[in-house]
């Protein structure tokens, strides 16, 4: 396909950012946008893997203290997250049971929270409200420093950067330039990329054995780096 037809479908606004980071090579243009669109399919389905990871083993952790309906009672009366500081996690809750109505599972209503809730969880009044035990579910977590503390917030943090990344992809933004500028630079994505690794580590989850077959994020970023 010729660049002007590629750019009439795809918008000239969303190709003249890969056009100047490819110093107006059409040809060039169109391989870096390509590529970024690999690249985000396999970070999403890698994310997408890690939340389902990670909504398991809090539900794992949950169902052990509080029982195999936890989601549910955390919102009746004398729930845990019952009460004024965690009124949007209820609120969320509330409005997925009516969804599913009759039709309610546990497993249906846990596969109905979406990432920025079980990130949420991590925030000090989910956390405190939960019993603050569910660090738990990061046995091989590294232990807290004078210089960093390996507590919920950090936690809570690093799960907004990949919900961040996420919802960038699931907006059809490019992960293939410097944060606000139209440069080619992967360092965004590989930090994101090694930081769901360490979290899957934390998890002792065999990261590479869960991936296999699927993870081409590091020969994508090879492609892109060497344009």
């Amino acid at each position: 396909m010729k660049y002007n037809e590629f750019e009439k479908i795809m918008s000239k606004p969303r190709m003249d950012r890969y056009l100047i980071a490819c110093s107006g090579d059409s040809r060039k243009a169109m391989t870096l946008y390509r590529i970024n669109l690999n690249l985000s399919q396999q970070m999403f389905t890698i994310i997408s893997c890690f939340e389902i990871a990670l909504r398991n083993k809090i539900d794992e952790h949950y169902t052990l203290i509080y029982g195999n309906d936890w989601l549910k009672n955390s919102i009746q009366i004398g729930g845990f997250f019952n009460g004024k500081k965690t009124w949007r996690t209820k609120k969320t809750l509330v409005a997925s049971l009516k969804k599913l109505n009759s039709n309610y599972t546990h497993n249906k209503l846990v596969a109905e929270m979406d990432f920025g809730f079980w990130r949420y969880l991590f925030a000090k009044p989910q956390f405190n409200a939960g019993g603050k035990t569910l660090l738990q579910v990061f046995p091989a977590k590294p232990r807290s420093t004078p210089s960093i503390q390996y507590n919920q917030t950090f936690v809570f943090e690093e799960l907004k950067k990949i919900n961040n990344l996420r919802n960038r992809i699931a907006h059809h933004e490019a992960i293939c330039f410097r944060l606000g500028h139209n440069t080619i630079d992967t360092g965004y994505v590989s930090r994101h990329y090694s930081l769901i690794l360490n979290l899957f580590n934390w998890m002792s989850i065999d990261e590479k054995g869960l991936l296999y077959g699927i993870d081409k994020v590091n020969t994508s970023i090879n492609k892109i780096n060497s344009l």
